[in-house]
């Protein structure tokens, strides 16, 4: 069937400001990392995308290694965009990175120039795609010079394949020499991307200032520590859930602990007092900051999208509960 989006797609979604750039990005932003692989149903994550963007959603995050297999989340993009998403093409923000192993020799991987503007359009292709919105460094590169990686992400700006340039897991001290580079070149970086929830909090600790100094916006990804900071695990790990199909280690290091679990279940009943969902709560609680321009989640079903939308009808905190989200997190 054609598709037609929702007409009140933008009635509800809140907008902010990316940075100091005039880019305004939706307070929630789909990722394709993990279920629009080569191994999942077309028609399951064409549901999730059109879901998406009928509720305001309208960044949509990539990377070159997404899938699995890699490579394969932009491959399964590609079909939908081009059934379902090719007429509102302008109405979207579309992003991909580079910077994990992706192809054998030694420039599949890291951050050189030959790497990223060979994944770059290489990730074009994947996609279909004209350009990218944003396109980022995946992760800093230990070997080679900061200089090289932020002259390639301006070239890709500049040569048309990508709108904006981000990065992604670098530490405040790389961020604020990257942006001082990328100033330098004429190319600000727009956003970074972090891994931040209530469980793994680094971003805390100087980025979010250097982010606020920088003028640079924050897209955080796992704000729900991969599924841990919802109902799902209270009672047990159901079978083919993320943690049991990654025995129970998750990609980004998280475990199902009875630690993290007993934490879990008093912070359930403190999002029961504030009429939201845990998962609700955790993401109201990530953009917290002013800092924080959009939580990036993951969905599996189109239900877990429409939750996590939900979030934004309730994203104030009295001190009160914030003081007992840091007890329980202290615990």
């Amino acid at each position: 069937m054609t598709y037609s989006p929702a007409e009140n797609r933008y009635d509800t979604m809140v907008y902010n400001r990316c940075g100091k750039s005039g880019l305004l990005l939706p307070a929630i932003s789909l990722g394709l990392w993990y279920n629009f692989g080569g191994k999942d149903a077309l028609e399951h994550c064409r549901a999730i995308l059109q879901s998406s963007f009928d509720l305001g959603i309208t960044h949509f995050d990539l990377a070159n290694n997404y899938g699995p297999p890699p490579g394969s989340a932009e491959e399964t993009f590609r079909q939908i965009f081009k059934k379902d998403f090719t007429l509102h093409r302008d109405e979207l923000i579309i992003s991909s990175k580079a910077g994990y192993p992706m192809w054998s020799g030694p420039y599949g991987n890291w951050g050189s120039r030959k790497s990223l503007v060979a994944s770059c359009d290489q990730s074009l292709k994947r996609t279909g795609l004209d350009y990218f919105d944003i396109f980022y460094s995946h992760r800093p590169d230990p070997e080679t010079a900061i200089e090289e990686t932020m002259s390639a992400l301006d070239y890709i700006v500049r040569s048309g394949r990508a709108l904006y340039a981000g990065i992604s897991t670098y530490s405040p001290e790389q961020t604020r020499e990257a942006s001082r580079i990328l100033n330098n070149l004429g190319t600000p970086c727009l956003i970074h991307q972090p891994r931040y929830n209530m469980f793994d909090r680094w971003i805390e600790d100087g980025l979010l200032a250097v982010l606020r100094e920088e003028g640079i916006g924050c897209i955080c990804f796992s704000a729900l520590d991969q599924g841990i900071l919802t109902d799902k695990y209270i009672d047990s790990i159901p079978d083919g859930s993320r943690a049991d199909k990654l025995n129970n280690k998750l990609a980004w290091g998280g475990k199902v602990t009875e630690e993290n679990i007993a934490k879990v279940k008093i912070l359930n009943q403190i999002a029961k007092k504030r009429d939201q969902s845990l998962a609700q709560m955790a993401i109201a609680w990530v953009l917290r900051h002013p800092e924080m321009t959009t939580a990036l989640i993951g969905a599996s079903k189109v239900s877990q999208v429409e939750d996590s939308v939900g979030a934004l009808k309730n994203l104030d905190f009295s001190v009160k509960e914030l003081q007992e989200i840091e007890e329980v997190l202290a615990g």
